[in-house]
């Protein structure tokens, strides 16, 4: 028996009731590959679509030219129609302008979940609801739970590679219009799917970075074609002065590295940032410890949640107990890291997702 044979016995694929056309996104990675060979396999008629999404500069990140390139000819390996669907304005309106006001401001964004709220489950699952698909299909690390009739978000089998962090903003509505058939899989058996099958993108390494930064050009020089980036003066929490940063808009809490100290010996990180002030606030790890985090912006799989729950605070940070109270803000059970306003926080009921937050600052 194939690796391929023991992962189909082992993780029966979770097909649509229906066999309709689908639509998949195919970033041009080995996991939305495999997602479009998935469908296939399931009896589905399968059509593929790449996003284009910046217009500018890129060497790094998902959907670049050799990306559609790669995706198109995964397509004409399966034998499936392949489109480019162009929503560069939505991504720079929706995506890119938020980022870089968010760093005016003085937060820190999280441009995937932006992009994958605005753009890849806003106005393409749109799209192919339009268009007549039966589901948009893609290559996320999650799957979908049932619970009472509720359709819930769950992790990803493969730990690792989980990304239902990112995709806390998917509501049950969604969820039905959805399938992400690799999130049974770990990402070792995905490969070995791809290479059984001839894919092209069977060993190709993974996309980390923002798509549309540079790794030539970086984030302060990105930021600084489109703001005003302004020096920062570092004081302890005394307030005295200990050093200087070169802007204080690309220093976010938590930071330790670029921050000018004198040669301080011991470490200290950006506790706090005041844009208008350009003063950012240093300290060492215990007074980066916040008893909460204060939160906006709700997203709730179904219905607002109060009680003990798992809050994680990034893509690849443990999820710690904690009690969101009455209002939704977060209390954890032990002082922790403060999170950066700007960034996500998401509840979790054991692997199902219970909903996300946006942090807006911390409970000291």
């Amino acid at each position: 028996m194939t690796q391929r044979e023991r992962s189909a016995a082992s993780r029966p694929l979770r097909s649509a009731a229906t066999r309709g056309p689908l639509l998949v996104a195919m970033s041009g990675g080995v996991d939305s590959s495999v997602a479009a060979a998935l469908c296939l396999e399931a009896g589905h008629e399968v059509v593929g679509v790449t996003l284009k999404l910046w217009g500018g500069p890129q060497d790094q990140g998902c959907c670049a030219v050799s990306d559609v390139d790669d995706a198109r000819r995964v397509c004409q390996q399966l034998g499936i129609d392949h489109f480019v669907f162009n929503y560069a304005a939505e991504f720079e309106r929706d995506v890119v302008d938020p980022y870089v006001d968010a760093h005016r401001r003085g937060l820190t964004p999280n441009p995937c979940i932006a992009c994958n709220r605005h753009v890849k489950f806003d106005v393409l699952l749109d799209r192919a609801r339009r268009l007549g698909f039966e589901r948009l299909v893609t290559g996320h690390h999650v799957r979908i739970s049932a619970r009472s009739g509720n359709r819930r978000l769950q992790r990803g089998t493969d730990a690792a590679k989980d990304q239902s962090y990112v995709l806390y903003m998917l509501s049950g509505a969604d969820l039905a219009d959805l399938w992400f058939p690799v999130g049974d899989y770990r990402k070792d058996e995905l490969r070995t799917l791809a290479s059984e099958l001839g894919l092209r993108t069977a060993q190709k390494p993974e996309s980390q970075d923002v798509c549309f930064i540079t790794d030539a050009a970086g984030r302060e020089r990105f930021l600084a074609e489109r703001i005003d980036l302004h020096p920062a003066e570092l004081v302890d929490t005394s307030g005295q002065r200990v050093g200087t940063a070169p802007a204080v808009e690309l220093v976010t809490v938590g930071q330790r590295k670029g921050l000018d100290l004198g040669g301080a010996p011991q470490r200290r990180y950006a506790v706090e940032v005041d844009i208008g002030s350009r003063r950012v606030t240093v300290g060492g790890a215990s007074e980066l410890a916040a008893r909460g985090v204060r939160l906006v912006d709700h997203r709730w799989a179904s219905g607002s949640v109060e009680g003990d729950v798992l809050a994680q605070t990034s893509a690849h940070s443990a999820a710690l107990p904690a009690c969101l109270d009455a209002e939704g803000q977060l209390h954890w059970r032990e002082p922790q890291r403060r999170v950066a306003a700007g960034q996500a926080v998401v509840f979790y009921d054991g692997d199902e997702v219970l909903g996300g937050a946006t942090a807006a600052g911390p409970f000291t």
